[in-house]
């Protein structure tokens, strides 16, 4: 197998981001004191190039919407002074009217853009909260700059909480020519029966559509630790539902170092995946993501 892909990582400075500054509020990860400071491309490559990670795709980190082209611009200057990350997923305010002129300036700006992420997740409990309302993928406006995402060939990094899922199942049905990437294997909370149920369900209506991968991502979010059960239950389901040519490793990084350290993290994900074949290895820690992302 050639070099590990991350397919899901932040770099940021601490100035660009207004979240990591002032008071610590409820967030969906937890207190994070920790990663309130810069978190540079150097510390990045540091922790991943030890582990066999050798391509890395940056995912957009919350800037604020009116400076997501200056997101785009700084990350190809990095890119250029570094040679990392290997690709790009921005994002872009998709309920305004003037996002797909924001989108064709990013396009314009770098190669390495491969798509947008707008996170979607809705959650009756608060801090989980992101989108205004659950429903936000029926919105209009939001479906036809979804269709300028798609006319520029890029992807769109879909992140929802499992009771959205039969909506997000109904949205890709409606762009099958585009690909969604199902950020953070559909954000499982809590494992009662009634809730791996809502989970299996929606993950299986969304198996149906082939324009849908899976982002093997954090699972720490809620746990607050890497848990070996919980990451055996995520890989076994969406391995058995998706198929490994349609899921992918990544490491979320620096948000899951509040728990944990790289190498621990990445481990785990081996060791759980240790019994499949080597084909299914290969496309989970590089394939899938290395066709996904263009690398």
């Amino acid at each position: 197998m050639t070099g590990i892909v991350d397919s899901h990582h932040h770099i940021w400075r601490a100035a660009d981001l207004p979240w990591l500054q002032g008071e610590m509020v409820p967030r969906i990860f937890g207190p994070y004191e920790p990663i309130r400071r810069d978190y540079p491309v150097s510390e990045y490559v540091a922790e991943a190039a030890p582990c066999g990670i050798s391509s890395a795709v940056y995912v957009q980190a919350n800037w604020p919407l009116d400076r997501s082209v200056d997101e785009v611009r700084r990350l190809r200057d990095v890119h250029a002074e570094t040679g990392w990350p290997t690709a790009v997923v921005g994002c872009a305010d998709l309920f305004a009217d003037d996002a797909p002129d924001v989108l064709r300036r990013q396009a314009a700006l770098t190669p390495l853009v491969r798509g947008t992420r707008l996170q979607l997740h809705w959650h009756e409990r608060p801090e989980f909260r992101f989108a205004a309302a659950p429903d936000r993928m029926k919105d209009p406006v939001f479906r036809r700059n979804l269709a300028a995402v798609a006319d520029l060939g890029w992807l769109f990094e879909l992140q929802v909480f499992p009771a959205q899922l039969p909506d997000a199942a109904d949205l890709v049905a409606d762009f099958p020519e585009m690909t969604f990437v199902l950020v953070h294997a559909g954000m499982p909370v809590g494992f009662a029966p009634p809730a791996v149920a809502e989970w299996t369900r929606g993950l299986r209506m969304l198996a149906d559509h082939p324009n849908v991968v899976v982002k093997l991502t954090g699972q720490g979010t809620f746990v607050h630790r890497v848990d070996r059960a919980l990451i055996e239950r995520v890989a076994t389901t969406c391995l058995d539902l998706f198929g490994s040519g349609r899921c992918m490793w990544g490491s979320n990084f620096p948000v899951e170092k509040l728990w944990t350290d790289l190498p621990t993290l990445l481990s785990t994900w081996q060791d759980v995946l240790a019994g499949r074949s080597a084909g299914e290895i290969g496309d989970v820690f590089t394939a899938t993501a290395t066709r996904v992302y263009g690398l």
